[in-house]
């Protein structure tokens, strides 16, 4: 949907375990001796002030990141949150900068923004690094006409805004196509969990097309609150096994932090 604009919920809940995960995966595919193509399907803006306007109108980073990195926060989210306290509450990483942050030098990222706002934002943020490649353009066609080079490794990453469901069909029906224009490449995706468990049809179809990360972490909801959210989850296909069973733990170490209150 081209009027959803990231700033306005950057940081929060959903954003903790969707980068702390995606942070992890790139660590680990920087140590191959592959070459790397990132590619995102709906990059926002790529960087965040969280002492900003847009940020600030909802305060949904105080129960997410601030408050990780004000408490007790797990292990697993160390590393991640070493580079977010680095860069300061003004310049949070979204995922491109976070991607660009832990790419090695010989990394290519090519990066998709519909949003008019958002893809010029892109631009200035990140787009004076010689491995990006930004397009103002559906990030689901244009991903399907990329190809690795040679050896590459391709690493594709897709965050809807899930605005309508209309965004869980859209994604329901490019997943099947990515695994089969891309097969040995690793795929990540971002899904809400809602309060009405919308997305549980398309959990089980993600779960038959051979998803090997399944990571989700829910908090508690109080009856007063307004958001038709409860959880957030990442969804991988071909990742590491490793990798994957650490995310799953860091998603249960989560959950239980934010069932204390934290």
């Amino acid at each position: 949907m081209l009027s959803y604009q990231h700033g306005f919920h950057a940081g929060n809940r959903a954003d903790v375990l969707k980068h702390a995960v995606l942070d992890l995966v790139l660590r680990d595919a920087a140590k191959g001796s592959r070459p790397l193509l990132y590619v995102e399907t709906h990059s926002g803006r790529g960087r965040y002030d969280l002492t900003g306007a847009q940020a600030r109108k909802g305060g949904e980073a105080d129960t997410g990141i601030l408050a990780l990195l004000k408490g007790n926060a797990p292990a697993g989210f160390q590393d991640w949150l070493k580079i977010v306290r680095e860069r300061t509450e003004k310049d949070y990483p979204g995922s491109p900068a976070l991607a660009l942050a832990r790419l090695p030098v010989s990394a290519r990222a090519i990066l998709f923004e519909r949003h008019p706002a958002e893809f010029r934002a892109l631009t200035e943020n990140v787009g004076a690094d010689p491995r990006v490649l930004i397009r103002e353009a559906d990030g689901y066609s244009g991903a399907l006409k990329l190809a690795p080079r040679g050896h590459e490794q391709i690493i594709v990453f897709s965050d809807p805004s899930y605005e309508t469901r209309r965004d869980i069909e859209a994604l329901a029906l490019w997943t099947p196509k990515a695994l089969k224009r891309w097969p040995t490449g690793m795929i990540l995706l971002w899904l809400p969990l809602f309060r009405d468990g919308r997305e549980a049809e398309f959990g089980e179809l993600l779960a038959q097309l051979g998803a090997n990360l399944i990571a989700g972490s829910r908090w508690p909801v109080a009856p007063h609150e307004t958001s038709s959210l409860e959880g957030t989850a990442i969804v991988g296909f071909r990742v590491p096994d490793a990798v994957a069973r650490k995310s799953e733990a860091m998603a249960r170490d989560l959950e239980a932090l934010w069932a204390e209150g934290v």
